[in-house]
C-alpha cells in the first residue's frame, strides 16, 4: 500500500515538472516574438532638412521661411560679400552691376560671406531657393553650389520671379555640382507669394 502511494506521489511530481517546463518554454517564445515585432516597428530616421536661399526682394525669403516651418528645417541665407544695392539690380541699366555680370560670365562667381553651411554632412534634404535672373538662378548661388559636395543628398530647387518660370536653372546648377546629388525638378513661384501654395507643394513632395 505504501509502495503504491509512493509511486503516485512520484508521478504527480513528474507531471508538475512537465507543465512548468512547457510554460517556461512558451513564455520565452512569446518574448522573442514581441522583440521581433518591436524591432520591425522601429521608426525610420527622420530627414534632416536645410533650406538654403539667396534673396533680393524678400519673396524668396518668404518662401524659404514657409518651407522651413513646414519641414522643421534649418535656414541658411547666402550673403554676397559685396551686397547688391537697388541700383545694382536695375537690369534695364547697362551700367548696373547685375547687367555687367550678365554680360560677362566671369563676373558671376559672386563671393559670399559664407558658402559652407555648418554640419553640412548631417543634412540629407536640401532646398535651394533663388530669384530668376535672365532665365537663370541668381548668381550668388554659384559659389555655394561649387563649394559643397551634394553626394547622397536630395536637392529640391525653388525659384521666385515676377513672371518667369525656372527656365534651365536647375540643370545648370546640377552641372555646377558636378552632377552629384539627386536634383528634383523643383518649383517656380511667380507673382505674389501664397503661403498655402507653398505648403501644398511641400506636401506633394512626400517628405517624412
Amino acid at each position: 500500500m505504501k509502495l503504491k502511494k509512493f509511486f503516485a506521489i512520484v508521478c504527480m511530481a513528474v507531471s508538475l515538472l512537465g507543465v512548468t517546463a512547457c510554460g517556461s518554454q512558451a513564455s520565452n517564445t512569446t518574448g522573442g516574438g514581441s522583440q521581433t515585432a518591436a524591432a520591425e516597428k522601429a521608426p525610420a530616421k527622420a530627414r534632416k532638412v536645410l533650406v538654403v536661399y539667396y534673396t533680393n526682394s524678400h519673396r524668396t525669403e518668404q518662401v524659404a521661411r514657409d518651407i522651413a516651418r513646414k519641414t522643421g528645417g534649418d535656414l541658411f541665407l547666402l550673403e554676397p560679400q559685396q551686397p547688391y544695392t537697388e541700383a545694382d539690380l536695375d537690369y534695364n541699366n547697362k551700367s548696373a552691376r547685375v547687367y555687367k555680370e550678365h554680360e560677362d560670365p566671369k563676373l558671376q562667381d559672386v563671393a559670399l560671406k559664407n558658402a559652407k553651411p555648418a554640419n553640412w554632412k548631417d543634412y540629407d534634404t536640401v532646398f535651394v531657393g533663388y530669384p530668376i535672373w535672365w532665365g537663370n538662378a541668381a548668381w550668388p548661388l554659384n559659389q555655394f553650389v561649387k563649394s559643397n559636395d551634394f553626394t547622397g543628398k536630395t536637392v529640391i530647387p525653388f525659384s521666385t520671379s515676377a513672371s518667369s518660370g525656372m527656365g534651365g536653372s536647375v540643370g545648370k546648377l546640377k552641372a555646377m555640382a558636378g552632377g552629384k546629388g539627386n536634383w528634383l525638378s523643383g518649383m517656380g513661384f511667380t507673382g505674389g507669394i501664397d503661403d498655402s501654395k507653398v505648403n501644398s507643394w511641400v506636401d506633394s513632395l512626400g517628405l517624412k
